[in-house]
């Protein structure tokens, strides 16, 4: 059904409050051109008949408004009927075409791979170093003595994975004389410089909290620890400022929960007010560990409401290692991104507690599970504002083919999540059908999608097995007759 409201003789504007069909497929003959309507591509146009193509859902419905060239405002009330025929032909094309830009069929190749184009994963400097349990760190040959090659190492996984092109730093553990020398070293191998992470808890001072404290002095202490990682973000040209607390308490009584609280709220609103306009503070949460009775920022709850209460450049980190076994993170992956709070991912693997192993390791399905609700809730890719980066530590394999695996790990679960049927998914949840709509699911976590990350990278001049690759260029054994002397970088260098 349509209106047209104007006078005749002119190419008036047309509402349509909504078009109907639910007839087999076939074709719909047009009525007569009348002066001032809007008649439908030749394109879509044989004989005279409009051929929809495929038949239209059951009263489908879509709101169409289209302005044509000399159309002018409403002088009166005047109004006329246009032939039927006439506005239904043109606003089923409409629909038509809506629906086939909507409907969602089976991806291209080219098209998954403009996709992975999109992905990059941030590489923490800390996973090149020397690192343990609470019982031993255990040392490698050729381990980075500085941050310089720290930054070198990680240009390596990005060579080969095409897919990791900044690292995080740690700050003090990779402070330099001079970060703006560190930035041009990075940029000289390919990579550049990202998100800052703070560091308090390992102060003698921090042994009851930092900026929770109930000691003024140490919460100070800390608030101008953060001061001095955002001017190294100055220098970096870093976006995100990171904060990981151990603040906490291990024994009921021993601290009052509410007034810690509100002792954060006052540090973070300090440290908030002294970023810029293109800085981001970033708020991690764990739910236990050092501290075992109560961590002050234990989920992410907590995590939502101390950052909703500073600003918009304040928002949430998410590591997958840091919930209680059974935690449904996609749902709260979900959530932050419903509420615009999801800032960014810290990927590692657990089958306990925080492990830190490499990404997929324990359990690859949840690792799809959470990119699917990445990508469906707008949460992948550069416009996106999430950061996805590693957060893990090799204790007992090789650093650097340790982290391209867990890039390469991610990057698989994300082209199974972006083969999933998303259209036909809806189509199944809505009507109800469970084994359908779960079978829809898992198709395309069954995929294997090997051989098309291996053209992909082909396409882009790079090795279709990144790891192999890597082991052949023997820049681990390199690195092990070089790098001798000196101390090796690991937990607090």
């Amino acid at each position: 059904f349509g209106r047209v409201l104007g006078t005749p003789g002119y190419v008036c504007e047309e509402r349509v409050s909504y078009v109907r069909h639910d007839q087999p497929d076939g074709s719909a003959n047009t009525g007569p051109k009348l002066s001032g309507s809007v008649v439908a591509h030749k394109a879509e146009l044989n004989d005279g008949g409009l051929h929809l193509g495929q038949r239209l859902g059951r009263d489908s419905s879509w709101v169409v408004e289209h302005v044509g060239y000399g159309a002018k405002s409403y002088p009166s009330l005047v109004c006329y009927i246009l032939d039927a025929w006439c506005v239904i032909a043109h606003c089923a094309i409409l629909l038509k075409r809506f629906k086939k830009l909507s409907r969602k069929r089976k991806m291209t190749n080219a098209e998954l791979f403009a996709k992975l184009n999109d992905q990059a994963i941030e590489l923490p400097s800390w996973a090149f170093g020397n690192s343990g349990t609470r019982f031993r760190v255990f040392p490698s040959a050729g381990v980075p003595r500085d941050p310089f090659e720290k930054i070198e190492d990680a240009a390596q996984v990005h060579r080969y994975s095409g897919i990791a092109p900044t690292v995080a730093l740690h700050y003090p553990w990779d402070k330099v004389e001079d970060f703006a020398k560190l930035r041009e070293h990075a940029q000289s191998l390919g990579v550049a410089l990202g998100t800052i992470n703070s560091n308090t808890f390992q102060d003698e001072d921090y042994k009851l909290g930092s900026l929770a404290h109930n000691d003024v002095r140490v919460r100070n202490k800390a608030i101008d620890h953060h001061f001095e990682c955002i001017d190294v973000m100055g220098e970096t040209h870093s976006r995100d400022l990171k904060i990981w607390l151990a603040d906490g308490s291990n024994y009921p009584g021993q601290d009052d929960m509410r007034r810690r609280q509100d002792n954060l709220h006052d540090s973070l609103q300090k440290i908030y007010a002294r970023l810029s306009k293109d800085q981001r503070m970033v708020l991690e949460y764990k739910f236990f560990e050092p501290a075992f009775y109560h961590t002050d920022v234990p989920d992410w709850g907590t995590s939502y409401a101390q950052t909703s209460a500073l600003g918009d450049r304040a928002v949430v980190c998410l590591d997958t290692g840091h919930h209680a076994p059974g935690t449904n993170i996609e749902f709260i992956v979900m959530q932050l991104l419903r509420l615009g709070k999801l800032g960014a991912f810290d990927f590692n693997s657990r089958f306990y507690a925080d492990d830190d192993l490499i990404v997929g390791a324990a359990d690859p399905f949840q690792l799809f599970r959470i990119m699917y609700e990445v990508i469906r809730g707008g949460g992948y890719g550069a416009a996106s504002g999430v950061a996805f980066m590693l957060d893990q530590c090799h204790n007992i394999e090789d650093k650097i083919p340790g982290q391209i695996r867990s890039v390469l790990n991610v990057q698989a679960m994300t082209a199974r999540a972006l083969l999933v049927d998303t259209a036909a998914l809806e189509r199944a949840q809505l009507a109800g059908d469970v084994l359908a709509a779960n079978d829809i699911f898992m198709n395309a976590f069954y995929t294997d999608v090997r051989p098309l990350l291996e053209q992909w990278r082909e396409g882009k001049g790079l090795a279709a097995d990144p790891v192999t690759a890597f082991n052949a260029s023997e820049y681990l054994k390199k690195i092990a007759e070089t790098r001798v002397g000196g101390t090796q970088a690991g937990w607090g260098a």
